[in-house]
């Protein structure tokens, strides 16, 4: 019996790298996104897919729904999700900061609470989060995603304490600059690698953590970065 994965965010960039990734490895694929690029590239990959936003319970609910109806079970998900509000400190709304929040922790949060029971029945799954490297070395170019992946990175501690027992594990991976994002020359030379990582590279590391070979590995945030963090 093939192993299945939601994917959020799935229609370009790091999401279609992780779910083109998990179909090679032999994943049915259930894919999210905003517009219709997660369903087609589900076609393509030999899953399903459905439009919807990681904003909306519902939609979340109704792609949990759609895995198990046409899979009878959710082995791994994958959150991710796009960029939130980027602005001076200072400047950016209330409403911005709140949009942030649902955007990048509130959706895990919403994930956590459907998934987690099926899971439990299953005897196990996982969940990964797609973060950021400013998770731990603040930015100011990236105030509000800095802020709430810290937060983000404080519940998966608190989730995998709480469902260690029942197998199911949750780590983050934080990328660095990836393809998908615009790059400058100045930010490219300040990676030790000397170049932005690839979103298959975010999509290998994520099948490896829902493997057997990371079974003891939970609570983590894993860099995939290029070596531009500097905190130990």
């Amino acid at each position: 019996m093939s192993k299945v994965v939601i994917i959020t965010a799935a229609g370009k960039g790091m999401g279609a790298g992780c779910a083109e990734s998990f179909s090679k490895a032999g994943y049915k694929v259930v894919l999210m996104s905003r517009s219709n690029d997660a369903l087609e590239l589900a076609a393509k990959l030999g899953g399903i897919g459905m439009q919807g936003s990681v904003l909306e319970e519902a939609d979340l609910k109704s792609l949990v729904e759609l895995a198990i109806e046409t899979y009878g079970r959710i082995d791994v998900v994958v959150n991710n999700t796009g960029h939130p509000p980027k602005g001076k400190l200072l400047e950016l709304s209330n409403e911005d900061w709140q949009h942030g929040g649902d955007l990048v922790l509130m959706n895990v949060i919403k994930m956590a609470k459907i998934v987690t029971p099926i899971m439990k029945a299953q005897g196990g799954g996982t969940i990964i989060n797609i973060s950021t490297f400013a998770a731990f070395e603040p930015s100011l170019s990236f105030p509000i995603s800095s802020v709430m992946r810290t937060a983000l990175a404080s519940y998966s501690k608190l989730y995998a304490q709480e469902f260690g027992p029942d197998n199911i594990r949750m780590n983050n991976i934080l990328p660095g600059y990836i393809e998908s994002y615009p790059v400058t020359e100045e930010i490219k030379n300040q990676i030790p690698l000397a170049r932005v990582g690839k979103v298959s590279e975010i999509g290998e590391t994520a099948v490896f953590l829902a493997s057997e070979g990371a079974a003891y590995i939970t609570g983590e945030n894993i860099k995939v970065d290029g070596g531009i963090t500097k905190n130990i």
